[in-house]
């Protein structure tokens, strides 16, 4: 296997095999702004042969002599092949030959590299929420339309021919009337930038039945790097006179450390130096392992007081269900539709239920790390990390520094996942905060429990659902109250479009218990799914209609989603008789402008109470599919992390301090607990493109938890399902 570790000297070192020779090569500025000068700082290890190789301008197409093309990538790759995804839908539109294509990753350059809108404030370079396909699908196809349009107008001045008589071929320019052809590299060698590209609307781009690239199955780009262990994490780079460091955190969030027995850990061996931060207490030195020795020896006075210090998750929903039952809450709105309250008081029959759920942790594979060195000045400072929101981290550095954001660099380095916990960048401003400090390079890795122990997890909640039926057996009001921490946390997934129930009120009611929350996959759509579909199931079987045709009643006046549901139904074989000890369990939910639907088969061992998954059916329609192979892997994915989450995933507190600190007391699925198999079916659209990557979560706690009453006639209303619980539930 190949090494992977590097070393950078401040000089932005590439490799050979990541940047394509400058010579007699040709860089475009196709769109969102001009030339930006600097290099990439990352690559494998520097030799003096490989320091000559590329051009220090970086936009988002270049192109040498022997007709590779690299297109720069500007979303975060983490396993979810954006890197490959947007590259294919410049080398689209730009008619270019794959197999010629390379991936580099783009400078940090929001004005050039950011997608339109967060939030519709300005452009961003951010990966979070599935929308990085959907946000640059346009965006990025025009690009490579306008380096076509470059390469075309240089043939036709070489030629002397008219622009409007030639077209492309992969890698070729060739002249109509008579076949005459020039390819990229050739265009290359004597091309120059064009000061002025027409704009190119989109009805001037290919149309769906015109693509080569688009909805075809082409190798990921990252896949071989990570085989061969070339790929280029933050954990693979070193810097001349970097210290490593790690933290002891507080174990209660918002509580400061006072002292520490600092004479003691200075003096062991390997130890150069300790920090007190506002929120714990560093120690830094050559070597990592002299740090964790010296750490478990470290004992830390903490300030009391925080709010956090009276929490207990255990205890918790005692007081959520008061809050619930109380009239004197401000709650927040989400929806208001109709006369719910008159319309429930006086409906034929009503149906209540409370849902529960925990707080869970990211379980991202690669720990937190980042190297940052901040110059002597203590104005300015350079990065290497693996982060989710690269302007983010930049913008909290300059902050900390009380500087310019243009004084920092940021060097994007390949993530080990993500799922929102790196789109936080507490663990590059601390690295920032030590290196300033100590006035040396810096390299903090935090450990696993680390990251447990002082993580921002999923919001816990309670939610209450109230529901109306008439006469008719129509489902007419909807009522659903979230009671927990982390209030915008909490709305995710809340709303029910593609439901049709005309009277609807939901809402938040939060509170606030002093702990680190943060998005996590899919955010909370997990949970309010969860309780959606599971209650839409109780609802039919009360009624007795079957579930499937009782979502098929409520989703009339909707259908695409009619169309996904339907979809998943006939490829479980919905309706037929599942084997003996086995039943079947059906959900929908949409996410990031995706609809998916999927039936769970599931068994029980009674004995022990654990729920076995035995298949997964899942049906989605999410546009216009760039890449069906990633797709049918983002969905297994997903549907894999959710189903840990409502299987095993929680933490738990006791006065503010978890209880978990890694993989033994927080269980994740292992590989022996993954459904036997998973199939997927992609919805044919000619749509624009919506998320994928978190898509597969929220439809697995209801068809879980359904296909668990549908064989038992229990009703599992507290994620996650742990044997303990089912046992419970089982017993009474």
């Amino acid at each position: 296997m190949k090494n992977s570790y590097i070393q950078l000297n401040h000089q932005s070192p590439v490799s050979r095999r990541r940047f394509i020779s400058g010579t007699g090569g040709l860089t475009f500025l196709i769109s969102m702004g001009g030339f930006l000068n600097g290099s990439m700082a990352f690559g494998t290890e520097i030799s003096e042969s490989n320091k000559s190789i590329g051009k220090d301008i970086t936009v988002w197409v270049k192109l040498n002599s022997e007709g590779i093309i690299t297109i720069l990538n500007p979303s975060a790759e983490m396993g979810q092949g954006s890197m490959t995804s947007l590259a294919v839908l410049i080398a689209e539109e730009l008619d270019a030959d794959w197999n010629m294509v390379r991936v580099e990753q783009s400078p940090i350059d929001p004005k050039i590299y950011g997608r339109p809108g967060w939030g519709g404030r300005g452009y961003h370079m951010i990966t979070v929420g599935s929308m990085t396909v959907s946000g640059y699908f346009m965006p990025l196809r025009q690009a490579g339309a306008k380096a076509r349009y470059v390469l075309m107008k240089n043939a036709a001045m070489k030629w002397k021919l008219p622009f409007s008589e030639l077209k492309t071929e992969p890698n070729m320019v060739i002249h109509r009337p008579t076949n005459q052809r020039m390819s990229y590299g050739e265009i290359a060698s004597f091309a120059k930038p064009l000061k002025d590209i027409p704009d190119i609307p989109g009805k001037n781009l290919k149309r769906p039945e015109e693509f080569r690239l688009i909805g075809k199955i082409v190798p990921r780009i990252d896949i071989p790097e990570k085989v061969d262990g070339s790929a280029i994490y933050s954990m693979d780079v070193k810097v001349p006179n970097m210290l490593y460091a790690t933290i002891l955190r507080s174990p209660v969030n918002g509580n400061k450390p006072i002292n520490f027995n600092e004479k003691e850990i200075r003096s062991m061996t390997g130890i150069q130096e300790t920090v007190i931060l506002k929120h714990g207490v560093a120690i830094l030195g050559k070597h990592y392992e002299d740090l964790l020795l010296a750490k478990r020896n470290l004992k830390v006075n903490w300030s009391q007081g925080s709010t956090a210090e009276m929490f207990n998750s255990e205890k918790v929903f005692e007081e959520y269900r008061r809050v619930a039952g109380s009239q004197k809450n401000r709650s927040h709105v989400l929806t208001q539709k109709g006369d719910t309250v008159s319309v429930l008081k006086k409906a034929e029959r009503t149906y209540s239920a409370d849902f529960l759920s925990d707080h869970v942790y990211h379980a991202q594979m690669e720990p937190l790390n980042a190297v940052v060195a901040v110059n002597s000045a203590g104005d300015g400072a350079e990065i290497w990390a693996g982060t989710q929101s690269p302007t983010g981290a930049i913008k909290e550095v300059a902050k900390l520094l009380k500087t310019s954001p243009s004084n920092i660099k940021l060097n994007p380095c390949m993530l080990g996942g993500g799922f929102g916990r790196r789109s936080m960048s507490d663990f590059i401003v601390e690295a920032a905060d030590l290196s300033k400090a100590v006035r040396n390079p810096v390299k903090l890795i935090w450990s696993r429990e680390d990251d447990i122990q002082y993580g921002a997890f999923r919001p816990m909640c309670l939610q209450r659902l109230n529901a109306g039926m008439d006469a008719d057996g129509n489902l007419i009001a909807w009522q659903h109250s979230i009671i927990g921490d982390g209030r915008r946390l909490l709305s995710s997934g809340a709303n029910i479009p593609y439901y049709d129930i005309p009277n609807q009120h939901i809402e938040i009611i939060g509170l606030n218990h002093g702990v680190r929350l943060k998005h996590w996959r899919a955010v909370g759509h997990g949970f309010t799914k969860f309780a959606i579909e599971a209650f839409l199931d109780e609802i039919a079987v009360s009624e007795g209609i079957d579930s499937y045709h009782f979502h098929r009643k409520v989703m009339r006046n909707s259908p695409r989603a009619l169309k996904v549901l339907e979809a998943a139904a006939d490829l479980a074989g919905w309706g037929d008789i599942p084997s003996e000890g086995h039943a079947f369990g059906i959900s929908f939910a949409e996410r990031s402008g995706s609809l998916a639907a999927c039936v769970a088969e599931v068994s029980l061992e009674r004995s022990s109470g654990k729920i076995l998954v035995h298949r997964i059916w899942a049906a989605l329609d999410a546009g216009i599919i760039v890449q069906p192979d990633n797709a049918v892997a983002q969905m297994e994915g997903a549907i894999i992390y959710g189903l840990s989450s409502v299987l095993s995933e929680r933490v738990t507190f006791k006065q503010g301090k978890v209880q978990q600190s890694n993989f033994h007391d927080y269980q994740v699925m292992r590989m022996v607990d993954v459904p036997e198999e998973i199939h997927v079916k992609l919805i044919d659209s000619h749509e624009s493109p919506t998320g994928i990557g978190e898509t597969g979560l929220p439809i697995t706690g209801g068809a879980v938890a359904n296909a668990v009453a549908a064989l038992t006639g229990i009703r599992l209303k507290h994620l996650p399902f742990t044997p303990e619980r089912v046992k419970k539930a089982i017993a009474s």
